[in-house]
């Protein structure tokens, strides 16, 4: 298991293992944020504390941030036809050699 928190400690993320990538998105949002995701199952994850949500646009995604310090934790797929996956800001989890992770580049602004 991998554990990792927000600024103030205020929510705990643990993931079931290292992400064998972690994306950076050039969305709106997402470059804005300076966010790299990385992929799960939600069975694979566990967020705890308070976060509220900013949800935009298509209304597919909920971007969830820690109510205290406001660091963006985590995103979750809200659509009634929800996929089987999240993502979770890895700056936060606490990985052994996460500079030796490969980041994938997705061109998000074009859609």
């Amino acid at each position: 298991m991998i554990t990792g928190s927000c600024h103030c400690g205020a929510v705990h993320i643990t993931v079931s293992d290292v992400p064998a990538t972690v994306t950076s998105c050039n969305c709106s949002i997402c470059r804005r944020l300076g966010t790299l995701w990385a992929y799960y199952r939600p069975d694979q994850v566990s967020v705890t504390g308070d976060t509220d949500a900013y949800i935009w646009g298509d209304k597919m995604l909920a971007l969830r941030r820690c109510k205290n310090c406001g660091c963006v934790t985590h995103w979750e797929d809200i659509r009634e036809t929800r996929g089987d996956r999240m993502g979770v800001h890895a700056r936060l989890l606490d990985l052994p050699d996460f500079d030796k992770i490969p980041i994938r580049y997705n061109d998000g602004a074009s859609y």
